[in-house]
């Protein structure tokens, strides 16, 4: 890396982020949306935002039935992910035309995307206009999980899931796993070795211990 830095004007240069395809509308009026900025505003109760243009078709899919859920794309779903974010709902259906399944949901009225591993169901609580993108704020009602990224104990293991990443126009797979929370903590045990770890190489399941509070 350069030590040299420029200072640029203000600008959103997050990344990288999740690619998520947001699903909104009923019936003959259900649509997706791709939505770069998603995030994770509380966990208790469980909350989360997206940020929507009002140009946008699903805008007003969302605003007015205050319902939408939050679909996680895999790799294999890049292109329709790409192509959804370019194609707009008010001329064709994007579930038909990207030959993708709406499945119904648990909780709210908008369908799932069938192939997303994980699917969070979301009720708008609140609404804020910020400029170029209103911020729509919602409680995550029920997630659908795929049983195949469940262990035998009832563990998710999302790493299985192969999801996408986006980073300044650019969309990636995921890289290697680096560690897991808690572990630039974690004790070692007497000989030098941390829990869980094997003398070799990585340590397939090891469970760091729960940070203190």
């Amino acid at each position: 890396m350069s030590e040299k830095k420029l200072a640029w004007p203000g600008s959103a240069l997050l990344g990288p982020v999740p690619p998520v395809l947001v699903s909104c509308g009923e019936g003959q009026s259900a649509n997706l949306i791709t939505i770069a900025w998603a995030g994770t505003v509380c966990t208790q109760p469980p909350r989360v935002s997206i940020s929507v243009r009002p140009t946008r078709h699903s805008y007003g899919l969302i605003r007015d039935s205050g319902e939408f859920v939050i679909n996680l794309p895999t790799v294999a779903l890049a292109r329709a992910v790409d192509w959804c974010g370019v194609k707009s709902g008010r001329e064709l259906d994007k579930f038909s035309a990207m030959g993708l399944h709406a499945a119904p949901a648990s909780k709210v009225g908008c369908p799932l995307l069938a192939e997303s591993p994980v699917n969070l169901e979301c009720r708008v609580f609140q609404r804020i206009e910020l400029g170029s993108h209103d911020l729509f704020l919602a409680d995550v009602v029920a997630v659908d999980v795929d049983e195949a990224l469940l262990d035998s104990a009832g563990k998710l293991h999302l790493e299985k899931a192969g999801l996408l990443a986006y980073a300044h126009g650019d969309y990636y797979a995921l890289g290697k796993q680096l560690g897991k929370f808690g572990w630039s903590v974690r004790r070692k045990k007497p000989g030098g070795r941390k829990p869980g770890a094997q003398r070799g190489k990585d340590a397939p399941g090891a469970n760091p211990r729960r940070p203190q509070k």
